[in-house]
């Protein structure tokens, strides 16, 4: 009873902290020239899917459906499927997820097809009928595009995880 406590403290703080950081993310105006030091020129977001499923004592597979949203220069939308395998407590069941990345390059091009990948880091969720994870991925090709390294689930459930996480991505036409 109390590594669950523990474990469901730990997850209230990771996500309280990763939702001030999205709350602070969607404070802020983009423009053309809208730049971070470290991760380059913010050239849109990654909005995605993700279906629902239960979470075994082991982890959990589903399948995730995405859709780039440009907004640097001209609107451009690209879409992209492929799946969130998570290995570690993932206890319980979501019916869907919802999961919001910004996405940085080095320049403020884009090329179809650019977040194809694998990213790989941990999760944590706590949902009981509607909840919130937060992720903390890196990865994607060869470093050119990178999707914000923390970033927040909503979703409807009941389920606990603390995870490794990987999401693999891959262009559609």
């Amino acid at each position: 009873m109390r590594k669950i406590l523990t474990l469901a403290l730990s997850a209230a703080s990771l996500i309280v902290a990763g939702t001030a950081s999205v709350r602070a993310a969607d404070l802020t105006t983009y423009s053309d020239e809208d730049t971070d030091q470290r991760n380059g020129v913010k050239i849109g977001y990654l909005d995605c899917e993700i279906g629902g499923g239960v979470g075994y004592v082991l982890g959990s597979a589903k399948e995730v459906e995405c859709t780039f949203h440009s907004t640097v220069g001209k609107a451009r939308v690209d879409h992209y499927t492929g799946a969130i395998r998570k290995m570690g407590v993932d206890l319980g069941f979501t019916t869907r997820s919802r999961l919001v990345w910004l996405v940085f390059a080095p320049t403020a091009g884009y090329h179809r097809g650019s977040l194809s990948g694998l990213y790989q880091g941990a999760t944590v969720e706590a949902t009981v009928g509607a909840g919130v994870g937060t992720n903390i991925l890196v990865g994607g090709t060869a470093g050119s595009i990178q999707l914000q390294t923390v970033s927040v689930t909503g979703q409807l459930g009941l389920n606990l995880a603390a995870t490794g996480t990987s999401v693999t991505l891959t262009a559609t036409n």
